[in-house]
């Protein structure tokens, strides 16, 4: 039986192809989840992954599969379902998983055999195996599973092209922001895989860099610093040698423990969601995690910086609470703050999240011709009916915010800061031209797309 797992790319995000910028690579991840779906599947199958991120397949020309899998984030979804319909013209079944299928399945019915929702490790040997007896079923829901359970992901299968490996630990957020669909995919209880587990797999990852991509690393309770530093303990002891970046929470600079381990470990860098400059936008979006204690930002970063980690600061833009001006300002936050990097992007209204629900209530979608509208769900293109910005004034915002935080002298600012205090300088370069390059061409789709002249309440593209 022959498998082909797909990963779906997305023409209009410029970081998606590495062909596109060599700096790319340092911004294209391995798409864990089907490596993950590997590792569960029988010898029998001969599995072939492909991350459309690396390039295009002409399907037609390749030994024709038995069954075809493809995930999708909701930005994939449309380029998802071309790719079944090739594989339907070839006459080969097609099953749909991931987030943007779970969220909207019966859209997905209408473009493939099969759709599982939920997580997938506990229903794909019943996938397989009505698969192979061709019996198919139309919907499997997927539980939240023990990751105890998880196997080690097939990193082999997809050994080439990756600036970083990656890995998952724990699953689940109790913060459920009101932006994001983690929490009503993977749950809010916070389940963590087997120290001994995820060791035995940091193995098996050929890369010197790896992504830990669990949406928060650290946890928010005492019990998951604990779990924490435990897992730190046991990667200093393995002597892996790997450097890995992660996304937490702000608390992380409350621990200087954890922050000791967590260097010894091999951290590099850590990914934190600020969301907002104000305590306004905090609320709005539903994280007051952020304004508990009367925190002081500066001082949080100042101490995470101390033990030699980068920090990347996430933001995001189009706010009801947002006023004119809203780039600079949180260009402003950034560099008060003290970040290395400036990740800022627009509000987004994902399926799934209480933020849809919410504007779709209010009939506030603006990308709305579905299913070739997702391809705008990056987070990085303008979607929505905006309290107080046309999409042309908000992205004349972003602008102002990526060409303040990422001019050259500002770069060079850092990257100065970072030699002095011999803390990472090259990988604050590489990362912030990174980002600086994918700005301009950013900058430079919205300009085909003709962005710029869209006001609210226009769908004219």
């Amino acid at each position: 039986m022959r498998l082909y797992l797909i990963n779906p790319y997305n023409p209009l995000v410029s970081l998606a192809n590495i062909k596109e910028s060599r700096w790319n690579r340092y911004r294209v991840w391995k798409p864990l989840g089907l490596l993950l779906l590997a590792g569960l599947t029988p010898k029998d199958w001969e599995i072939t992954i492909v991350d459309e991120n690396l390039g295009l397949k002409d399907y037609a020309t390749m030994p024709r599969p038995d069954l075809v899998g493809i995930t999708a984030f909701t930005s994939q979804a449309n380029r998802a379902y071309d790719v079944a319909k090739e594989f339907h013209a070839l006459g080969v079944a097609v099953v749909m998983g991931g987030i943007h299928a779970t969220m909207c399945c019966q859209e997905a019915l209408e473009h493939v055999d099969s759709v599982v929702t939920g997580e997938a490790e506990s229903v794909w040997a019943q996938v397989l195996d009505d698969a192979r007896n061709r019996r198919l079923g139309r919907v499997y829901a997927g539980e939240h599973v023990d990751m105890a359970k998880v196997p080690p992901a097939r990193h082999d299968l997809l050994a080439e092209g990756y600036a970083f490996g990656s890995i998952q630990t724990t699953r689940g957020c109790p913060l459920s922001c009101s932006f994001c669909s983690v929490s009503a995919f993977n749950g809010r209880h916070y389940r963590h895989r087997p120290i001994a587990q995820v060791i035995d797999e940091l193995r098996m990852i050929r890369e010197k860099w790896v992504l830990i991509v669990d949406d928060n690393l650290i946890g928010t309770s005492p019990s998951h610093i604990a779990r924490a530093k435990e897992l730190f303990r046991a990667i200093i002891e393995a002597d892996l040698g790997k450097n890995w970046i992660c996304q937490v929470t702000i608390n992380m600079a409350d621990d200087e423990e954890l922050l000791d381990l967590a260097v010894q470990a091999g951290c590099q860098g850590v990914f934190i969601g600020f969301e907002s400059p104000t305590p306004q936008g905090l609320a709005e979006v539903g994280k007051k995690f952020n304004l508990l204690k009367g925190r002081n930002f500066r001082q949080s970063v100042k101490r995470i910086q101390k033990h030699n980690l980068l920090v990347v600061g996430s933001f995001i833009m189009g706010l009801d609470s947002d006023k004119p001006g809203i780039g600079r300002q949180i260009a402003r936050a950034a560099s008060s703050y003290g970040v290395d990097i400036l990740n800022a992007l627009f509000l987004t209204p994902l399926p799934g999240t209480r933020l849809w629900d919410q504007m779709k209530s209010q009939d506030r979608i603006a990308a709305n011709d579905f299913p070739e509208d997702w391809r705008y769900y990056t987070l990085g293109f303008p979607t929505a009916h905006y309290k107080h910005f046309s999409w042309s004034a908000l992205l004349d915002e972003m602008n102002s915010c990526d060409g303040r935080f990422y001019s050259l002298r500002h770069i060079f600012h850092r990257m100065a800061g970072s030699l002095l205090r011999r803390r990472r300088p090259m990988l604050s370069l590489v990362t912030n031209l990174s980002y600086r390059n994918n700005s301009r061409l950013t900058r430079r789709t919205y300009n085909l797309l003709n962005l710029d002249r869209c006001t609210v309440g226009s769908n004219e593209w």
